[in-house]
């Protein structure tokens, strides 16, 4: 009857660990998509032109001839989704093991915790709201605002300058950046310490320096387009 409960917790250990890992593997790709994303999005400062021959490069260009035209972008988006969705349920399930193991009698500790680490699992589902309607307004299409703001695939510049000349627009912007931000903080200091990186005082803080400056280049490079472009720095 022990060995057989021993077993059982040992299972649910390991289950635990490669939900982790997973979920540390899942958020860097991310991660590193957020930066790529944000150098894009600074093409904007160099001109309609370029910007468009960068959008239409990524969605039709790249891997050809080794792939047909536009299959990339498909390869990538589903791959990034399979990454998306792994990461929240294996959040969504740590969480709720979490609050399992907590019962009646759970006694909150003094330990001290950053502000991103003490909402981050709010902070994840406010961002997949948020996701949704960024993709609604410039990749899938149906959210438009009268003659300013239109879906236009084969003009992503006029659509981003056409969405940031609206200040409310740019503001909800900033806030969902802000959140993506205190995300990234916490998850990139989370991520290198599950897979094991973390591993004393020197490694700790230079993790956490690295944190901040990752989540502070992101947040300064995606709010530096919509800026230009309510500031008139970038024009249609």
């Amino acid at each position: 009857m022990a060995s057989t409960s021993l077993s059982v917790h040992q299972k649910a250990l390991r289950s635990t660990v490669a939900k982790k890992v997973l979920m540390a593997l899942t958020g860097l790709v991310l991660i590193f998509f957020l930066l790529m994303h944000m150098f894009g999005n600074l093409k904007v400062f160099v001109g309609e032109n370029s910007y468009n021959y960068y959008a239409g490069w990524l969605k039709e260009q790249v891997l050809y001839p080794i792939l047909p035209h536009g299959l990339f972008i498909w390869i990538f988006r589903a791959f990034l989704l399979t990454c998306l969705v792994v990461h929240v349920y294996c959040m969504a399930t740590l969480w709720a093991t979490s609050l399992k193991g907590r019962g009646p009698k759970y006694v909150r500790t003094n330990r001290k915790q950053t502000l991103s680490s003490r909402f981050m699992r709010w902070l994840g589902l406010i961002l997949i709201t948020l996701l949704l309607l960024h993709l609604l307004m410039f990749t899938i299409g149906g959210m438009t605002f009268g003659d300013s703001f239109e879906f236009q695939p084969d003009n992503p510049y006029a659509m981003f300058v056409g969405a940031f000349s609206h200040w409310w627009i740019v503001a909800i912007y900033v806030v969902f950046i802000g959140a993506v931000c205190m995300h990234v903080r916490h998850g990139f200091y989370s991520a290198f310490t599950t897979l094991g990186i973390n591993v004393g005082p020197g490694a700790r803080r230079t993790l956490n320096i690295l944190a901040y400056t990752v989540a502070g280049l992101l947040f300064v490079g995606f709010i530096l387009s919509p800026m230009g472009v309510l500031l008139g720095l970038v024009v249609a």
